[in-house]
């Protein structure tokens, strides 16, 4: 005999698989509607992505069951919007800056792709800095902005400008392969 149904925003912990059969259509259904415009091919692979995440968090170690399945999955599905859309933000900033080059100073579609995938790594780590860091950092190394002008931009100190730089390198560099 089969088990009583519950409902899907029941108290009762639930297993990954009964999460996934209850909650799966409601998440593509959120997901498509805060992606009016990108279709529901990104809503099914963005709830792909959230399972994938779920499943991730949940190996090995003993866990905690998940009693909110709704508010849960909520949390982990905007994380993984967030994500994609600063991805296509950065792609999009990509292409723009792409269509400056004259045609035969573009770089070959694999390339591309090396290029593309290298500025995805590069907004993951910078991504670590908290927000004014990141932006102290970038106004420092690409604006070539001088300190004390980032200080006054940002209406924040000479020495926390200095900290929030070195935290930006100290990040970069953590990140470079020990050769």
């Amino acid at each position: 005999m089969n088990a009583p149904f519950s409902p899907p925003n029941s108290t009762e912990p639930c297993s990954i698989e009964t999460l996934y059969i209850e909650n799966h259509a409601w998440l593509r259904n959120w997901l498509a509607y805060r992606l009016r415009s990108w279709g529901r091919g990104v809503a099914d692979d963005l709830a792909q992505d959230t399972f994938l995440r779920v499943l991730a968090s949940r190996e090995g170690a003993r866990v905690e069951p998940i009693r909110q399945p709704r508010a849960y999955l909520t949390r982990i599905a905007n994380c993984v919007l967030v994500s994609w859309r600063r991805r296509q933000s950065l792609e999009q900033a990509w292409l723009e800056a792409l269509l400056l080059l004259p045609e035969p100073e573009y770089p070959s579609p694999e390339l591309q792709c090396v290029i593309l995938e290298t500025l995805h790594e590069i907004d993951a780590v910078l991504h670590k800095l908290r927000p004014r860091a990141r932006q102290a950092f970038l106004m420092a190394t690409l604006d070539g902005m001088k300190h004390k002008d980032i200080a006054v931009a940002l209406n924040i100190a000479l020495p926390t400008v200095k900290k929030y730089i070195h935290d930006g390198y100290l990040t970069c560099l953590t990140q470079m392969p020990d050769d």
